[in-house]
């Protein structure tokens, strides 16, 4: 409701071109405004009115994890690069790049997730933990939002998203990143 420009347009051009943190603060208060304003690179979203030491608090835990060298938390090094089945993806420019050799654009909530799932290989995730490990608990998103994200992600990266082999269900527990990616 910016005049000339909405955040969400603002929030993906700060994300395409940094690592700024993003804090949304809105007069949008539906789920799916929360979810697609986390989605589209949002570290945070906080609907008005709200308690300016609320704000405090998440800006405080934004910066914190900043300085720890991101929202993620993922145990790989800045400029770590990791192959699998054909594809190479890069940490350190955010960038993965398919069998065929094109760039495939990642979403921040998708480069978070296969960020997470590579460095992984084999864990079982539960959504509260990929939540946790990509956005922190102050993103209060809902679980749709990490199901939602895994099906964009298996699009982009599966043969057959229907019966995906990279990104697997273990039903009842979470996800798991089925193949043991080459660190380069």
């Amino acid at each position: 409701m910016m005049p000339g420009e909405d955040g969400l347009s603002l929030a993906r051009f700060i994300r395409a071109n940094g690592d700024l943190p993003i804090i949304m603060l809105t007069a949008m208060t539906e789920d799916t405004d929360k979810i697609v304003g986390l989605e589209m690179g949002a570290d945070d979203y906080l609907a008005k009115p709200f308690n300016p030491r609320e704000l405090l608090a998440r800006i405080r835990a934004i910066l914190r994890r900043s300085a720890q060298g991101g929202r993620s938390g993922a145990e790989a090094s800045p400029g770590t690069k990791y192959l699998f089945e054909g594809f190479a993806f890069d940490i350190e420019s955010r960038q993965l790049t398919g069998p065929d050799g094109e760039a495939i654009p990642l979403t921040t909530g998708e480069y978070d997730l296969l960020k997470v799932l590579v460095t992984r290989p084999g864990r079982v995730l539960s959504r509260d933990q990929l939540l946790d490990l990509t956005r922190g608990r102050e993103a209060h998103a809902f679980d749709r939002a990490v199901d939602n994200t895994v099906s964009r992600l298996r699009k982009k990266i599966e043969d057959d998203p229907k019966t995906p082999r990279l990104i697997q269900t273990v039903h009842g527990a979470g996800y798991t990143f089925a193949c043991t990616p080459e660190r380069v």
